[in-house]
């Protein structure tokens, strides 16, 4: 980019006439011109307290906790980040829909692609933001933060390795139907992992896999198909996933099964 007054910290005068000479004026470096004189706003501690923006996580809201507060998954971030769900279509579906609201480009690994055809052609509003991909065809998305990716990988129960990985800006979620042999493997190497309703048997492997507590071992064959476990080895949190309208319109019913 070529180097102007203005990038310089000063801005010259336009031309008055042939005679006329340019005069600097004063400017804060950095900042432009400096503007008209005003009086300071000053606020006292307590009207500045009154001010404060309940902020919390920037990511997709993937429900409600116990607490009934918004439980906020961040997918977009400056490191690898994987996560694997051990539960329905109809989740990763809707986690899918979300985090593209959010701005992040979607791309779909998937066998059964008619199950993503009516999500992708109504997301984004017109504008192609999710994208089917084959198994092991999915090609490098060129993440970065100002345009994050998610890879979705529906590949069954055995998902053979991706061609992409997690990278910066660049998430990935694999959804398993059920526990399979893979899943040893994948859950160890994962970031977080979210489970729904498994068999007595699954849940015993899992816990001995996540550390999970007897009390979350003995619920998991019990949960309603809306509730997802999201755990690591070092916390875990209950959190039911209440669909929109539209996405109810869109997606139907939860359903741990399709």
């Amino acid at each position: 980019m070529a180097t102007t007054a203005a990038t310089r910290g000063f801005t010259t005068a336009p031309d008055e006439g042939p005679d006329t000479p340019t005069r600097p004026r004063r400017t804060r470096p950095g900042f432009g011109l400096i503007g008209p004189r005003r009086e300071r706003h000053v606020l006292s501690p307590d009207q500045l307290e009154a001010m404060a923006l309940p902020v919390g996580d920037d990511g997709v809201v993937v429900g409600m906790d116990e607490q009934g507060q918004s439980a906020v998954l961040g997918f977009s971030r400056p490191e690898p980040f994987d996560v694997v769900l051990i539960g329905g279509l109809w989740t990763a579906q809707a986690l899918a829909l979300r985090a593209a609201g959010t701005g992040a480009r979607i791309a779909i690994e998937t066998g059964r692609p008619r199950m993503w055809a009516n999500l992708v052609q109504a997301a984004g509003g017109g504008q192609q933001c999710m994208t089917v991909f084959d198994v092991g065809r999915v090609p490098p998305q060129g993440p970065s933060v100002g345009s994050p990716v998610l890879v979705v990988r529906d590949c069954g129960m055995r998902p053979p390795r991706g061609r992409v990985s997690a990278l910066p800006w660049q998430s990935v979620l694999t959804l398993l139907p059920y526990l399979s042999p893979a899943a040893p493997r994948l859950l160890e190497h994962a970031g977080l992992v979210g489970i729904q309703r498994v068999s007595p048997d699954e849940a015993k492997q899992i816990g001995r896999i996540m550390a999970l507590r007897q009390e979350d071992i003995t619920a998991l064959p019990t949960i309603p198909d809306w509730v997802t476990l999201w755990c690591t080895r070092g916390s875990r949190q209950y959190v039911s996933l209440q669909a929109t309208d539209p996405e109810s319109g869109l997606l139907g019913a939860p359903r741990r099964v399709d």
